[in-house]
């Protein structure tokens, strides 16, 4: 199975027993459909918690924001409240994924950077930002 979303928050790095890792992260995928006899268009977001087993240092790159394609399996948790009613939640079990697009860097990463002299009336940019 094949989902791409959005990361809503970075990655967290949980360690399970004495050697292994796991990358846990949400993402939300965007949608929307207009309802027949409507003409107004309705926007559905929907939130899936993901799981990665095979390399926790991926976690570094999952950053809020990144766009990601994810190639997995969806798994079932089910459990008891603490009032006994049955409850449930997905989780998509990746096994293969692409970072489509990187998360924005903050103003302090950008900041450090450098930057191209200024020339007489021309703004100062980052060089990171050159098209080539």
């Amino acid at each position: 199975m094949e989902i791409t979303g959005r990361l809503t928050a970075d990655a967290t790095v949980h360690k399970v027993g004495e050697n292994k890792e796991v990358v846990n992260f949400s993402i939300a995928i965007n949608d929307s459909y207009k309802p027949k006899g409507s003409s107004e268009v309705k926007e559905v977001v929907t939130y899936i918690n993901c799981s990665y087993w095979l390399n926790s240092k991926t976690a570094q790159w999952l950053k809020k924001g990144a766009l990601v394609q994810l190639f997995g399996r969806i798994g079932l948790n089910v459990y008891s409240s603490s009032d006994g009613r049955a409850l449930g939640s997905l989780t998509f079990h990746t096994n293969n994924l692409k970072i489509i697009v990187f998360a924005k860097r903050t103003e302090q990463s950008q900041s450090s950077g450098t930057t191209i002299p200024t020339k007489q009336g021309m703004k100062e940019e980052p060089t990171d930002d050159l098209p080539f």
